[in-house]
């Protein structure tokens, strides 16, 4: 009979996005939760009866009860589904701490909490866990390494759930806080280890992954939005392990060089086309080049203003975007006395001045390009 398991971690239930508005935030931590309930759908799908979440199920430790308890209602739904749970470096387990409270209230039939480095035996599935639970956020003892001298009766798929960090590089991994060794499952004979921490996806070796987390929750993540699905057709065959999609919001890096208008509507069509559904995706947009004033106005309106609208969310990063004020941008600002020798003179500082003042006066010259155009529409 084939095993089969979905692997999952970093849910972080509770997250706080700061770059975003409170209502962008909102939608972030709802995917968060919605990602639950696409767990439990590819279980049904995937005939899978166990999902493992290898730690971090939240992201802090004090949490609302409402926020405690969302995830578990998520989980309830799925009654005929076996959920694994297991302190991580953002959720470890303390005395008296969430895991306790949880405990306390009771836990859904199908929840199960591993706070101990205790052995869990499913004789129905052939199957046999080994958690290794965080009790500190950070420590310098391999979570791990009890699983080694672990006696289980023959015939078992043995599986490892653990939260940390494999790198392999050279002999100081073991200063690492929460350092796994990632030949565990040859040392302890596991058929998989089951990995938390990292939130992108990541083979360390056949018998041994990250899962990443099920919604992406950074820019700069690789391979996030997934689970794992690993099945097993004995206790000494290594898995067969595919990726799952589980994400909701999508996050795109762009980079772009502008010198035009025309350079800035052909970005405002590109953006508009990266997806067919704008409102579910996230954009790092770093853009460098030189604009005149007038045309780093119409920057503000097309982009800026315009189609960020269509996101559920745009950054702009515009610190290389500089200013090449024209005659005609100056003149339009002042064409003589002290307003535009000012004009004049943050020009020079925009041009030739160190980063910071650079950066400073560039702004001020576009200011006050900004302020002496609505001066004139207000005179018309």
């Amino acid at each position: 009979m084939t095993l089969r398991l979905i692997h999952t971690s970093d849910w972080q239930i509770g997250k706080v996005f700061r770059f975003v508005d409170n209502a962008t935030m909102g939608l972030l931590q709802e995917a968060r939760l919605r990602a639950i309930t696409r767990l439990g759908e590819l279980a049904g799908q995937h005939d899978v009866r166990h999902i493992l979440v290898a730690g971090d199920v939240y992201d802090m430790e004090a949490l609302s009860p409402r926020s405690l308890n969302q995830p578990l209602e998520r989980m309830r739904n799925f009654g005929d589904v076996h959920w694994h749970l297991l302190p991580g470096n953002h959720d470890p387990h303390r005395p008296n701490g969430l895991w306790d409270q949880l405990q306390r209230k009771g836990l859904p039939d199908n929840v199960h909490i591993h706070i101990a480095a205790d052995s869990a035996i499913f004789e129905g599935d052939s199957f046999a866990l080994l958690p290794a639970p965080l009790h500190h956020r950070r420590t310098l003892d391999d979570p791990t390494a009890y699983m080694d001298e672990v006696d289980l009766p023959d015939g078992l798929v043995r599986v490892g759930l653990a939260h940390g960090t494999v790198t392999g590089f050279g002999s100081d991994d073991k200063d690492i806080p929460n350092y796994i060794a990632p030949d565990r499952p040859t040392r302890a004979g596991l058929s998989y280890l089951a990995l938390g921490d990292w939130h992108g996806q990541k083979k360390i070796n056949d018998r041994c992954w990250y899962s990443g987390t099920p919604e992406t929750d950074a820019f700069d993540v690789i391979g996030g939005g997934q689970a794992l699905l690993v099945e097993f057709e004995g206790p000494g065959a290594a898995p067969a392990v595919t990726p799952l999609p589980t994400v909701h919001y999508e996050w795109i890096t762009l980079s772009e060089q502008i010198k035009s208008r025309a350079e800035i509507d052909y970005l405002a069509g590109k953006l508009r086309g990266v997806a067919d559904d704008l409102d579910r995706v996230l954009v790092h947009l770093a853009v460098e080049g030189a604009l005149s004033l007038e045309d780093r106005q119409y920057f503000e309106e097309q982009i800026v203003d315009g189609v960020s609208a269509a996101f559920c969310f745009i950054r702009v990063d515009d610190r290389r975007l500089f200013p090449r004020p024209t005659p005609e941008d100056l003149d339009k600002i002042d064409r003589g006395g002290f307003v535009r020798t000012a004009a004049e003179e943050l020009k020079r500082k925009a041009e030739e001045g160190g980063d910071a003042e650079r950066e400073i006066a560039a702004e001020a010259l576009q200011r006050l390009y900004i302020e002496h155009m609505k001066l004139e529409a207000g005179r018309g």
